[in-house]
């Protein structure tokens, strides 16, 4: 998923030398890769967190007796 650029910020980071040069002669748009790794993160740790919050709603619902479940749904289909 890419958010689409509204506004854009600069962000430096400090990369060796060499490390420069080999992603120079090797034709690497440092930008676009900057650009892309960090999306990359930031859906992996929205995932992460979601994932996170599934598992918590997981056990909190395992706490609750199905037989509440099938109330609550027939009460609600009762109520339409």
């Amino acid at each position: 998923m890419v958010i689409p650029v509204a506004m854009e910020e600069t962000v430096c980071a400090k990369v060796p030398a060499e490390l420069k040069k080999k992603l120079s002669s090797l034709g690497v748009n440092v930008s676009a890769l900057i650009r892309e790794t960090l999306q990359s993160e930031v859906d992996r740790l929205e995932r992460e967190r979601l994932n996170k919050l599934a598992k918590e709603v997981s056990e909190i619902l395992k706490k609750i007796p199905p037989e509440e479940f099938t109330e609550s749904i027939r009460a609600t289909r009762d109520s339409r």
